[in-house]
């Protein structure tokens, strides 16, 4: 299957890793061409952050491993895009 983008939400630590080393442990892995971490809240011991991954035939295992050994936690995956090209979300009107 090729995993082309790969949307996540994740946690870490407020101190450590910080997001260059979480982005750089995400550059490293297998597929990824691109990625931006977006950081969306902050309390006392945690970050809240969004993480967009694009590539061909990212390795989704490894990046989640790869997040995790770098100290950081998946909460859940809110968008994949598989195939031969992407597609970009169509706001319906209802």
């Amino acid at each position: 299957m090729n995993v082309r983008r790969i949307t996540m939400d994740v946690d870490k630590a407020v101190h450590r890793p910080d997001v260059l080393e979480l982005a750089e442990a995400i550059d490293a892995v297998t597929g990824v061409e691109a990625l931006n971490i977006t950081v969306g809240d902050i309390d006392l011991e945690t970050v809240g952050m969004d993480i967009t991954v694009e590539g061909d035939e990212i390795d989704v295992p490894e990046l989640i491993a790869a997040i995790e050994n770098a100290g950081a936690a998946v909460h859940s995956i809110d968008e994949v895009v598989v195939g031969s090209r992407v597609i970009e979300l169509v706001k319906r009107n209802r």
